[in-house]
């Protein structure tokens, strides 16, 4: 099996910080200045030229970690300006015992007056895990002077503003250029709008190992690009196409054999040993001079559906199908079927009119058509990203692939997985239908469907970065994904 990294809320956060204190046998503040002392590495390392650093820190133990990395700038020669908000006295017994020692290396802590001192680098620790508000008056101007000085910014644990549960960003936030985040992963770091906020992301354990951190209970997982090769092995020598299923492709009403097409090219470069396409019969031409591999079949009302379904393994229905009478006759034909499937596009636009349970399949809804799943507006959806694509598998007691930044992958009774990859590129028309593709080959190839759709998540998403990395993320198109979907999906 594939191993993930966990992700942990606040609440399991500051559990942790509890635990690694006591496993460590030290103090609190022995275990802020180790978190100190990692930021510190880190800065040297990154902005080994950043002589003037500014620091702005808040009156929690966010605060007390940017007061101990500014004592320890002061100690190594350099300059070290701390800034506070006019309320922002350091209030935690720890965060005020990060302060005496501070001052008693002789610095000071300026209040912030509207106006910032010129820096090399700025350290957020004005408030981490511990602020998920929409930032107001003092605190969001100086968030926004932060943002608007013209130099790096360094943020320790959470960028201020952002969510670290759900990476919801309610307000002004610090666009930090590298975040460095304590003990463990935060699952807010790794989805939604905080992706254009964290930059670069690192996790320091304070020394603490894997298996200490794998004991806590997590939220969520973060899957890794090197989970593709316990899904993926090598295949026999003596495998035929029958070993690897028979994926049908259900959709392409009039004007829409591109999408259909789409969906069907991606399950052949996933390994899928027969792809056919059940559509309008204008389409079959179409698809053949395009994919000859591809069996094209013309289906025109739900008779012919239901007889065309012999031998199929999977059916991925859904790109280009419409909602209009053809669709909706498709749609009811297939749910019928109980064949394994997987749902995008209008299918899902036509379940959210009369919901129920599709037990077994995968869903790969983007966030619009997850509001509609769920009866909701899209905003509430992004606000929480986790918390929506488990509200979905629970109600639909089926596999959620939530798609866009930071891709959520839930199922009931299971914890989600987050995908660490993909890019603004892949914001264009057919994406979708080429993931619908990739985990109904994944399906065929007999991947349970949680599985495949992690794999199929990542494989999607690796591909887009691989694809935008070959011209950049704009103008990046669907099919570009073709070929490195042939290529990662055979791991090395």
């Amino acid at each position: 099996m594939p191993r993930f990294l966990p992700l942990f809320d606040a609440a399991q956060a500051r559990a942790l910080d509890r635990d690694a204190q006591a496993a460590l046998g030290i103090t609190e503040y022995d275990l802020m200045q180790r978190a100190a002392a990692a930021a510190w590495r880190q800065l040297l390392d990154r902005w080994p030229n950043a002589h003037r650093i500014g620091i702005a820190v808040g009156p929690g133990n966010n605060g007390g970690d940017g007061l101990v990395l500014a004592r320890l700038a002061r100690e190594s020669g350099r300059t070290a300006v701390v800034v506070r908000l006019r309320d922002g006295e350091s209030k935690a017994p720890t965060a005020r015992e990060a302060l005496a020692g501070w001052t008693a290396a002789g610095g000071e802590v300026a209040v912030f007056e509207g106006a910032l001192p010129a820096v090399d680098l700025w350290v957020d620790a004005l408030f981490g895990i511990g602020f998920a508000r929409p930032p107001e008056g003092e605190v969001r101007e100086l968030i926004e002077s932060i943002n608007a000085a013209g130099t790096d910014v360094f943020a320790l644990d959470v960028p201020s503003g952002v969510d670290a549960d759900t990476g919801h960003v309610p307000g002004a936030a610090i666009r930090a250029t590298r975040t460095l985040t304590f003990l463990a992963g935060k699952c807010g770091l790794h989805t939604g709008a905080a992706l254009d906020r964290v930059g670069r992301l690192e996790v320091d354990a304070l020394g603490l190992g894997e298996a200490f951190v794998a004991a806590h209970e997590s939220v969520a997982r973060l899957a890794g690009r090197d989970a593709l090769a316990a899904w993926l092995p090598a295949r026999r020598h003596d495998s035929n196409k029958g070993d690897f299923g028979h994926v049908r492709c259900v959709g392409g009403d009039h004007g829409t054999a591109g999408a259909i097409l789409l969906a069907s090219e991606a399950a052949l470069r996933c390994g899928a040993g027969l792809v056919s396409v059940a559509t309008r019969a204008e389409n079959v031409p179409v698809v053949l001079a395009r994919r000859p591999e591809v069996m094209a079949r013309a289906v025109e009302d739900e008779a012919a559906f239901e007889t065309a379904l012999d031998g199929a393994t999977v059916l991925a229905v859904g790109p280009g199908l419409g909602k209009g009478d053809w669709g909706r006759a498709m749609l009811a034909a297939a749910l019928r079927s109980e064949k394994p499937l997987v749902l995008d596009a209008d299918a899902l636009n036509l379940l959210s009119e009369y919901p129920r349970g599709v037990s077994g399949a995968v869903l790969t809804p983007h966030p619009g058509e997850a509001g509609r799943l769920l009866g909701i507006p899209t905003v509430q959806v992004q606000a929480d990203r986790i918390g929506s694509a488990r509200e979905l598998a629970g109600r639909y007691d089926c596999c959620v692939v939530l798609k866009g930044a930071g891709t959520v992958v839930a199922a009931p009774r299971v914890r989600p997985v987050l995908i660490p990859a993909g890019n603004p590129g892949m914001a264009s028309g057919g994406m979708g239908d080429v993931l619908t593709g990739v985990i109904a080959a994944l399906r065929a190839q007999r991947l349970a469907p949680f599985d495949a759709a992690v794999c199929g998540a990542l494989l999607h998403a690796l591909a887009g970065d691989a694809a935008a990395g070959d011209g950049g993320e704009r103008g990046l198109i669907a099919s570009d994904l073709f070929t490195h979907l042939h290529l990662l999906a055979n791991p090395r």
